[in-house]
């Protein structure tokens, strides 16, 4: 099929491993589409487990910043200074960190200086790319989103106190870095990656295309961010009404309700979510897995 991509690995949550994890095969001749970023590269794995024929979508391509300079400065301030707090957006960012530290032989003496912060990543997200540093998160924030991040700070004494704050591209950080500072904190942003979108639209467009013709079984969703890009290349190529079309027609899989929030505002339903408190890829697939397997695949029903 033109357009869409096989894939491969992150946000699995170890929590989550023993949960409702469907039995294999059980999703064998059913179409699952991912909006594939980097971390949903283990949700298709773990979807492809289950027999699934996975279409995995590029939402967009995800380069080092541009300009390392500032990145490489960054890690410097951390070494020569090590910050009271750390706060990681994501899991990328910390990933595409390392790489740079790495190039620059400063391994060792940035993981010296990571272990003195509180780390504070946003949700489970960031948290593995720490534990592969044997690092541990002292604060996770209860809801992964800058809000989140927001609510949990202020739940700290920040006076006085330095911040690294890990952003990432196209998200307007004006509101927690105000926080931040009526906080009496300083803080200390570093921006390690970019995206480059137009790559990615082709896919986007003949995954809308597939949907609207009922060739889809389910789209599985794991981040508001899924959303916004989907609407946005569909405003862009002139699709909207088809995308309409296609999402009412779609059996639509959340993973959580911060998604399902964000697909509400755009008009979209919910059809399939996790069990209250198990908002995690495992709980997802299980819940796909039941509701889907009650009827035929839908391409092997046409034929």
């Amino acid at each position: 099929m033109p357009g869409l991509v096989p894939g491969i690995d992150v946000f699995n949550d170890a929590s989550s491993s023993n949960l409702d994890t469907p039995m294999p095969e059980k999703l064998t001749g059913y179409r699952i589409l991912i909006l594939e970023t980097r971390e949903e590269a283990q949700f298709a794995r773990l979807f492809r487990e289950q027999g699934a024929d996975v279409l995995q979508c590029p939402m967009f391509t995800i380069n080092d910043a541009p300009d390392a300079a500032p990145v490489e400065a960054w890690i410097r301030r951390c070494i020569d200074k090590p910050f009271d707090d750390l706060v990681l957006m994501t899991g990328e960012g910390l990933r595409r960190i390392m790489r740079v530290v790495r190039r620059l032989d400063l391994e060792q003496p940035l993981l010296a200086a990571l272990a003195k912060p509180r780390n504070l990543p946003r949700g489970p997200k960031p948290q593995r790319p720490l534990r592969e540093l044997s690092l541990e998160a002292d604060v996770v924030t209860e809801k992964p989103t800058s809000e989140g991040i927001a609510a949990t700070l202020g739940k700290l004494d920040l006076a006085g106190r330095r911040i690294g704050l890990q952003l990432y591209p196209e998200r307007d950080h004006s509101a927690l870095l105000g926080f931040i500072a009526e906080h009496g904190a300083t803080v200390d942003t570093v921006l390690p990656y970019v995206y480059d979108r137009q790559a990615a639209e082709t896919h986007i467009v003949t995954a809308i295309e597939e949907m609207a013709a009922g060739r889809v079984d389910a789209i599985a969703l794991t981040s508001s961010g899924q959303v916004r890009r989907l609407v946005e290349a569909a405003k862009t190529n002139g699709l909207e009404a088809k995308l309409h079309e296609a999402m009412a027609k779609t059996p639509v899989a959340s993973v959580g309700p911060i998604v399902s929030d964000e697909l509400a505002a755009f008009g979209f339903k919910t059809d399939l979510v996790p069990r209250e408190g198990a908002f995690f890829m495992r709980p997802l697939i299980a819940v796909v897995a039941a509701e889907l397997t009650k009827a035929p695949p839908r391409v092997q029903a046409t034929h």
